[in-house]
């Protein structure tokens, strides 16, 4: 696999991650950890696609290895980790802000790769084009089972229609949590009114 060499300015947490070396606290069982690495590789590619430094591709492919690596943790743990104010969450996003502040903790200072992982589950109307890649890689990997299709093709757009398909995924999921009669988290929805309202 040609991986990009990190550069010697990332946090040693984000150059190990894009090793697949993941942090201690990290609770990702193999599959989980297979999910990662082919996230990571979208975004990647989608970095050299848009001709990003070097550095920019590394924190791309570091946000990809470290977006779900406490997905496997039960929520109730991730709740004595998370600081109150996130704790109003569905317990299924927990693992994206508990993972942003231990990575803080560590002394990872990168907003936007933090801002990022801490919502690639429910969103950000605030989401820079870290955040909307790696929310999108997320749902479109190559290795998710259902809608293999769908995926390729909103893969190919990505990235030079990235808010065209950002909007047919959210979409998506919004339309299965309503046909669920599931509560439609408002900061999804605040992210699908910034996509469609194009602010």
């Amino acid at each position: 696999m040609n991986q990009t060499p990190p550069p010697r300015s990332l946090h040693p947490v984000l150059t190990a991650a894009i090793r697949g070396d993941l942090p201690d606290w990290a609770v990702a069982g193999d599959k989980r950890r297979a999910h990662m690495a082919r996230v990571s590789r979208l975004l990647e590619r989608w970095g050299r696609q848009m001709g990003l430094a070097k550095d920019q591709v590394a924190r791309w492919q570091a946000a990809g290895h470290l977006h779900d690596a406490l997905r496997d943790a039960p929520p109730k743990r991730l709740a004595g980790v998370l600081p109150r104010r996130f704790r109003r969450l569905p317990p299924g996003a927990y693992h994206g802000p508990a993972a942003a502040h231990l990575l803080r903790r560590e002394g990872v200072r990168d907003r936007e790769l933090l801002h990022a992982i801490r919502w690639h589950t429910l969103g950000s109307r605030k989401f820079a084009m870290l955040g909307k890649a790696l929310c999108a890689a997320d749902a479109l990997e190559p290795g998710r089972p259902r809608r293999r299709q769908w995926r390729k093709e909103l893969r190919s757009r990505f990235p030079s229609e990235a808010d065209q398909v950002l909007t047919e995924i959210l979409r998506h999921r919004i339309d299965y949590l309503l046909r669920a009669r599931q509560v439609v988290p408002p900061r999804t929805l605040g992210f699908w009114n910034s996509l469609v309202s194009g602010s």
